[in-house]
């Protein structure tokens, strides 16, 4: 059988769970995720697993945070003044928004305080500082 090596596509199924078990996405009723090993399509931790696999193998890899979404930056938080959020923006705490940069790049944030003054968004990853598990099957390769 073929090994998986640097630079070739493979196709996964996933579960990707957290320290607690709790899942947080699954190719589960998806199409296989597609991608080229080594490319940086996706985090690092899961990335360089997939060398030496072969079709039909399933592993469980555990990714450590600084190999997945890494650290939370505390400088990726911003309080913006209430009133400059449009009064039909929905604020609750836990609410994923999206930014634009002055210079027009999309920023997805979430909503993590909100007072009569001011909102603090929080444009960190959401699963930056966890550790994550995948279940993962190889399903296919395409070589180099």
């Amino acid at each position: 059988m073929t090994q998986v090596k640097q630079g070739d596509t493979v196709r996964i199924h996933y579960t990707g769970t957290l320290t607690d078990g709790q899942t947080f996405d699954s190719s589960e009723g998806r199409d296989p995720l597609e991608f080229q090993v080594g490319s940086g399509q996706i985090i690092p931790g899961l990335d360089s697993a997939m060398p030496g696999m072969e079709v039909g193998e399933k592993k469980t890899v555990e990714v450590a945070c600084d190999n997945a979404y890494g650290q939370p930056d505390p400088n990726a938080r911003q309080a913006v003044p209430r009133d400059s959020i449009p009064a039909d923006i929905p604020t609750d705490p836990g609410t994923r928004l999206q930014m634009q940069t002055p210079q027009g790049q999309v920023v997805p944030v979430t909503v993590i305080e909100a007072t009569e003054e001011q909102v603090v968004l929080d444009a960190n990853h959401p699963l930056a500082g966890q550790d994550l598990t995948f279940n993962v099957e190889l399903v296919g390769v395409d070589p180099a």
